[in-house]
């Protein structure tokens, strides 16, 4: 199931007639991502605890590696002499690269930043890193990654009208040099929109980078502690302004209603460490809702995590992987970020064949019923 070489392009195949949802898939060098998709996070080249053989048998198609964190342990350069992160990490699929922007938030104690780009102080050992949205495609051109991310400023939150709007025209002056770049046939570029809570500042953001013409859009600053409404109002004013023709990606969103929100918005992609972050901390996500496996309720339970996931793990009670975590093996953390991965995965299955059949509505109504959700909360 492989693009020709050298190709990428974005087909568009069905909008549900009842809302925003599309069905649409990515061709690339690497093979064909079926969208909406979901993209395991492997921030340091590996998605923690799995190998990329676990990875993709639960279904992902696509991963996503950091420029930030990789440029650093083990260095790019070291990655471009081995030929980059596909052989470096022996995972053969697409493989999107962040571009250190959001490192700008999450590490803004130890970022300093200027028109030229920020200057890091590395968490790990203290030495100077200068990113600038030419040396961060750098990196990921290094990395040779499939998609490259531009280099974008979200500044910390909450932050005044004046500060967020600073970032935004930024963010677009970052995107005119990332866009500048030379880069290899095949290889996409896609633009984050930025803005904050603001939807004018959205907006404007995202018509000049439309103006690019990048080969794709992300939604950024979202997911950072503003609330549902919040995020779900940028998200469906930000997509009225993005092509109907090039994929929409929301930077960072992870839980399972969010995702089903965000479809029906208009997205096609997400990221997020959520599924594997609780999967280490013995949280499962369900079609019934999470299951927190150290409870004493899972000690003799001998039904499996969820019958309606095809997860590899399927097999295993719930009281052994209680037993598991009880005991501090590490195949518990193993075996539930291998069901939670699997488990979005089958959400982003479901999702396509509903939308398909112009039914997606109807799909997110089963589905927050069974997480014990308002669906009014969520949908538009």
């Amino acid at each position: 199931m492989g693009g020709s070489e050298n190709e990428f392009r974005y087909e568009l195949i069905h909008v549900d007639r009842h809302c925003h949802a599309r069905l649409g898939r990515l061709i690339t060098p690497r093979g064909i991502v079926e969208l909406p998709a979901f993209m395991p996070v492997g921030t340091a080249g590996t998605v923690k605890g799995l190998t990329p053989t676990q990875v993709r048998e639960t279904g992902a198609g696509i991963i996503l590696g950091n420029t930030y964190h990789l440029s650093l342990r083990p260095g790019d350069e070291l990655i471009a002499r081995l030929g980059g992160l596909h052989p470096f990490s022996l995972w053969d699929g697409p493989i999107l690269t962040d571009s250190g922007g959001f490192q700008i938030f999450s590490l803004s104690r130890l970022a300093k930043i200027s028109e030229q780009g920020v200057i890091f102080r590395s968490h790990i050992d203290g030495s100077i890193i200068n990113l600038t949205p030419e040396r961060s495609m750098e990196i990921q051109a290094n990395l040779n990654s499939d998609i490259a991310m531009v280099l974008d400023h979200l500044p910390p939150l909450p932050s005044t009208r004046s500060v967020i709007e600073d970032s935004m025209e930024r963010t677009i002056r970052w995107a005119e040099r990332c866009r500048a770049t030379p880069r290899r046939k095949g290889r996409a570029m896609f633009g984050i929109v930025q803005g904050g809570l603001e939807t004018d500042l959205r907006t404007k953001c995202a018509r000049a980078l439309v103006q690019l013409d990048f080969d794709g859009y992300a939604i950024g600053g979202l997911s950072v502690g503003e609330g549902p409404e919040d995020m779900y109002r940028i998200t469906g004013e930000t997509t009225r302004s993005l092509p109907h023709d090039r994929p929409r990606y929301l930077m960072g969103v992870g839980r399972p209603q969010d995702l089903l929100a965000s479809i029906a918005r208009g997205i096609d992609m997400f990221d997020c460490v959520m599924p594997t972050r609780n999967g280490r901390n013995a949280l499962a996500f369900t079609d019934s809702g999470p299951l927190r496996l150290r409870n004493q309720v899972h000690r003799d339970d001998p039904r499996p995590l969820d019958e309606n996931t095809p997860s590899p793990e399927k097999k295993f009670s719930r009281a052994y992987l209680r037993h598991l975590f009880m005991a501090g093996e590490m195949l518990g953390p193993v075996l539930l970020s291998i069901h939670n991965l699997a488990y979005y995965q089958h959400l982003m299955l479901r999702a396509r064949e509903a939308i398909s059949c112009d039914s997606f509505l109807d799909f997110c109504r089963e589905r927050y019923s069974g997480w014990g959700e308002q669906v009014a909360e969520f949908l538009p």
